[in-house]
């Protein structure tokens, strides 16, 4: 039987329960008539905290709290990828055929479809020792993704007695049977419960030594991220947080994708829900959705809920990264979670630290972003997956010495400084290439020199030190004018400048530039340190430094960012003959005289 207890007060999403009622910490309780889905967050001596994922409107004391006996749990199993979630996994389109437009209180629908059947073929025979992590069963969830169920990582190895032949089962159905040593058995199905504020266990984890490759010249060449790294991505309001995040989530080499819109506004919610039911994979030409999971949760959602959202998506994503997949979580954003966090913690009355935010912040900023890390799952097959965070920040005013901006970037090791200057002057991506960092640029060395060019790091050491100069030189022409420089500098200015415009500047909305491959990537960077290689030595022997800054075969460089990936060869060859032959030209040129 479970344990019930009456309301005793109500505070906003908080309510108390008088007396000991027998209830767990993190343990899902139900409140009042309506049934209202809540969590047990703390325990005194005669005193139950509770805060209530919905809205408390209506609740008075007297109501009953009925215990259920788990923790807050998220349902595992086919059916998730391709899914929009609200932030405690109750789907959307299910709510929405419930209850309309909005959700209403008290709707109880269930987090995977129950009653579909999934063509299923069965992995292991009676006989088969399996243990924690162990496959059972295969699905095609989409035609994307190969769906892996397993044994919960919560049990011991055990003898299967039972299996069911291949064929159709809905995901609760029992398909295996297993004996543990002792004697008992359990019934195992394509689905799986586990508590989302518990990171699942891995074997082994691995250092951050594989990029994670987006697409975007930026951030691959000068600011990568690793498969399983942690980055931040902080800036003001149309600074570009939420296209930066949309444009990794498309063109990324990650194998699943979850999207968790945590506390952001309904328009932009609906614009990343209508931009990926349309989009096409452009690895696989399924549909993008068909690797996507949504969670929305937007900000005229109750709080607590939005507090559960970002635990509710990490935990989707270690189960599909214990399958073997490279999965990516894009959280939008947290400093939207730690404004839910500051207000539940001003209800329960805790001591506020820096801006309000509970003394506490920056221990669960950690231990979200810790569950990121390229591991080996548990199981008999050493399955390797990735699973890589990458978090927004909108700190009030663009201020990034505010408190969630100064706790993330304790934690994460890429920071990508978004510029609200940049953006005035509609560079995008704008990020600030003179801030930001990524911690992983040594660590990943050896991997963009084997897999991409030998010089790839040279090359990337040579763009950064440029940029860093130019920043040096703007100090001094802003003082006494361009007319002060020398005619090297005066160069050394102008391929920054094409640098910064033709190399950093990226069209999201442009069907070539939207992805750059990598290789493109390395022969952009050969293209404009050759110009300024071969424009020194001209400018050496004695050429007019007009001339060279005029090269009409600058704009072929500029341009080549728009080349198809089939022709890139060619043209760079053809771009390359173009610069030596304008440079000669200009050499003989100054014979002449």
């Amino acid at each position: 039987m479970s344990n019930t207890g009456i309301i005793y007060g109500v505070n906003g999403p908080v309510i108390y329960l008088k007396g000991d009622n027998g209830f767990k910490i993190s343990e899902m309780v139900y409140v009042g008539p309506e049934h209202l889905v809540c969590e047990i967050i703390g325990l005194k001596k005669g005193m139950t905290t509770v805060q209530v994922f919905e809205e408390t409107t209506g609740l008075k004391p007297g109501d009953t709290v009925t215990g259920t006996g788990d923790a807050i749990s998220v349902l595992l199993g086919p059916g998730i990828i391709h899914n929009i979630f609200d932030g405690i996994q109750r789907p959307l389109e299910e709510i929405a055929k419930a209850s309309g437009k909005y959700i209403s209180r008290g709707v109880s629908v269930d987090s995977l479809n129950t009653e579909k059947k999934w063509k299923t073929h069965i992995t292991v025979k009676e006989g088969d020792v399996v243990g924690p992590g162990s496959i059972i069963a295969e699905t095609q969830e989409t035609d994307s993704i190969l769906h892996k169920s397993m044994v919960p990582p919560n049990l011991t190895e055990a003898t299967v007695i039972h299996a069911v032949p291949d064929g159709e089962y809905t995901i609760l159905e029992p398909i295996v049977t297993i004996q543990f040593a002792d004697g008992t058995t359990r019934d195992l199905a394509l689905a799986q419960k586990w508590p989302i504020r518990i990171p699942r266990p891995t074997h082994k984890r691995f250092p951050a030594s594989v990029p994670l490759v987006t697409g975007q010249r930026i951030l691959d060449t000068l600011f990568p991220i690793a498969k399983g790294g942690t980055a931040a991505v902080p800036g003001g309001f149309g600074t570009g947080k939420t296209m930066t995040q949309h444009q990794i989530a498309k063109w990324s080499d990650a194998d699943i994708i979850i999207y968790i819109g945590c506390g952001e506004r309904g328009n932009e919610m609906t614009q990343v829900l209508e931009d990926f039911s349309k989009l096409i994979d452009p690895k696989s030409g399924n549909l993008m959705m068909d690797r996507t999971t949504l969670i929305a949760n937007t900000s005229n959602m109750p709080v607590a809920a939005r507090e559960a959202s970002i635990y509710t998506g990490v935990t989707l994503a270690e189960y599909y990264r214990d399958m073997g997949y490279d999965v990516a979580i894009m959280a939008d954003s947290t400093s939207r979670w730690a404004e839910a966090l500051r207000e539940m913690s001003g209800r329960l009355e805790e001591m506020p630290g820096e801006e309000g935010y509970p003394a506490y912040l920056g221990s669960r900023l950690a231990q979200f972003y810790e569950r990121a890390g390229r591991v080996i799952s548990l199981g008999q097959d050493n399955r390797e997956g990735a699973l890589s965070v990458i978090g927004a920040v909108s700190p009030a005013g663009g201020d990034i010495s505010e408190p969630v901006t100064q706790a993330t970037l304790r934690i994460v090791k890429v920071f990508w400084s978004l510029d609200a200057d940049l953006a005035y002057k509609r560079h995008f991506p704008a990020i600030n290439w003179l801030t930001s960092y990524s911690l992983y640029v040594d660590t990943m060395e050896k991997w963009f020199n084997a897999e991409v060019e030998s010089d790839w790091t040279e090359l990337r050491a040579r763009l950064m030190r440029l940029l860093q100069e130019e920043s040096e030189l703007n100090e001094i022409v802003q003082l006494v004018g361009m007319d002060a420089l020398s005619a090297p500098d005066r160069l050394k200015l102008e391929a920054a400048r094409s640098i910064r415009e033709d190399f950093l500047h990226q069209n999201a909305f442009h069907e070539i530039d939207t992805f750059t491959s990598l290789k493109k990537q390395h022969m952009m960077m050969m293209l404009m340190l050759a110009y300024y290689d071969k424009a020194g030595e001209a400018l050496a022997q004695g050429v007019n430094i007009e001339r060279l800054v005029g090269l009409p075969v600058r704009e072929a460089i500029g341009r080549f960012k728009y080349t198809e990936e089939a022709d890139l060869d060619k043209v760079y060859e053809d771009v390359i003959k173009t610069l030596e032959s304008e440079i000669n030209s200009e050499l003989s040129r100054k014979e002449d005289f």
